[in-house]
């Protein structure tokens, strides 16, 4: 077989492909990149031997350089073969041809060698249609290294997933120049980003109130944040703690969420939850944490 004339036709085809049917150039791209990448492979012996075929592709770039143009560097070439060979490994990333994923989305994905990461990643621009912009914000966050270790296993396994399992550790909070941080700023940072907040903690959480007001007996309690998750079905009790941990803190966020239970909730839903967000987590009082509904994440500003 002449590689690299199929190699050269492919290319060729999407440049025009490209030109007349722009509504779809995102598919075609992502098929010329695996076609390309599986000749590239191929050319060089198999998989085995691609890594060791550099010369061919130097030899293909400068050819392809001189006859079609611009774009076919020898570093776009090994990118085309390490998308072909990782779309071989992992099905979810060879399943995407038909989603809105485009070659800049491609470029900052493979940058990714942990397969279980690039996945992550890859499942969340597709499930909410993320902006190059905003993949690459993600990335930069840390996002995936501040999910339990439970919930990578999970995903690696393809389990089913809670509420709590894409709570982030540490929650991250953008702080606008202030030195001292108190219980009031730290909510009123939360809530002038509060789409961002909502999304530190997962996905389907919409904002219902702050200083929610309850009555318990004669005397009216405040919570911090009220939430509901529509995936999950339930309210979600937030209370924001500018210090360590303590064990009043649970007796506290467990009071708010029986009142919700019993006076709030519907017969149709789902029993309540509670987050605690610190600024330092107490492993010893975590131990003694009975309650499954109760969850504690810390915070950092930036």
């Amino acid at each position: 077989m002449d590689y690299y004339s199929n190699i050269k036709q492919e290319l060729i085809n999407n440049q025009i492909y490209k030109k007349v049917k722009d509504y779809s150039k995102n598919r075609n791209d992502l098929e010329t990149y695996y076609k390309v990448g599986k000749l590239i492979v191929e050319a060089q012996g198999g998989e085995s031997r691609a890594k060791y075929g550099d010369n061919l592709i130097k030899d293909y770039s400068k050819r392809l350089t001189n006859e079609l143009g611009r774009g076919y560097s020898v570093t776009n070439l090994k990118r085309m073969r390490q998308f072909y060979l990782i779309c071989e490994k992992s099905p979810t990333m060879s399943d995407q041809f038909n989603y809105n994923i485009t070659i800049s989305h491609l470029d900052l994905l493979l940058s990714i060698r942990d397969e279980s990461k690039r996945n992550y990643y890859l499942n969340y621009c597709i499930k909410n249609n993320l902006s190059v912009r905003e993949l690459k914000n993600k990335i930069k966050l840390n996002e995936y290294e501040r999910l339990d270790n439970k919930t990578k296993e999970k995903l690696i396994n393809n389990q089913e997933n809670k509420i709590e399992d894409f709570i982030k550790n540490p929650i991250i909070i953008k702080n606008r120049g202030y030195q001292i941080i108190s219980e009031k700023l730290l909510k009123y940072l939360i809530l002038e980003d509060i789409e961002n907040f909502l999304k530190e903690l997962g996905d389907g959480f919409c904002f219902i109130g702050s200083e929610y007001k309850i009555k318990i007996g004669d005397r009216y309690n405040y919570i911090d944040l009220l939430l509901f998750n529509i995936e999950f079905n339930c309210y979600v009790v937030i209370e924001l703690k500018i210090t360590e941990l303590k064990k009043e803190h649970i007796g506290q966020i467990k009071t708010y969420m029986n009142y919700i239970d019993k006076n709030i909730k519907k017969i149709n839903m789902d029993k309540t939850i509670g987050i605690i967000i610190v600024k330092k987590e107490n492993k010893f009082i975590l131990e003694y944490v009975s309650d499954n509904k109760i969850f504690v994440s810390r915070y950092i500003t930036i």
